[in-house]
């Protein structure tokens, strides 16, 4: 066996350890992150390395401008203390190692929504009244 590849973690264990470890970073970041400094933040997503080390965490935070650069800076700065909260809660092997991204997706898809209104609203013209 020796210097065959490690087989890779099956699919279905890796999709538990990330919706897991989503649910406890939800939990410990509305805790500890006040909502009327950094926003409201929400984890939308979190991709897991497949050993487990490294995490990606991407949250969106409602808000205004200056509460979405804090809430970011407030996830960076506290994030040891978050991994530590989540290794209390969490039984695995390793806890990884966060890294916190804002995801704009959801925002780049409601941009879009309005855009296909606005171009259905053109295509249709102003609508008549009825007699």
């Amino acid at each position: 066996m020796r210097g065959q590849p490690i087989p890779a973690m099956p699919n279905r264990r890796l999709q538990r350890v990330r919706e897991l470890l989503k649910r406890e970073i939800s939990t410990v970041i509305r805790r500890e992150i006040p909502a009327a400094e950094a926003g409201l933040v929400s984890v939308n997503d979190v991709e897991v390395a497949g050993d487990l080390r490294s995490a990606v965490v991407f949250v969106s935070i409602l808000g205004s401008t200056e509460q979405q650069r804090r809430g970011v800076a407030l996830l960076h700065q506290h994030r040891h203390r978050i991994q530590d909260l989540v290794a209390h809660a969490v039984v695995l092997k390793y806890i990884p190692v966060l890294k916190f991204v804002q995801d704009e997706s959801v925002e780049r898809g409601n941009r879009v929504l309005q855009i296909i209104e606005e171009l259905e609203r053109t295509q249709t013209g102003p609508a008549e009244p009825e007699p």
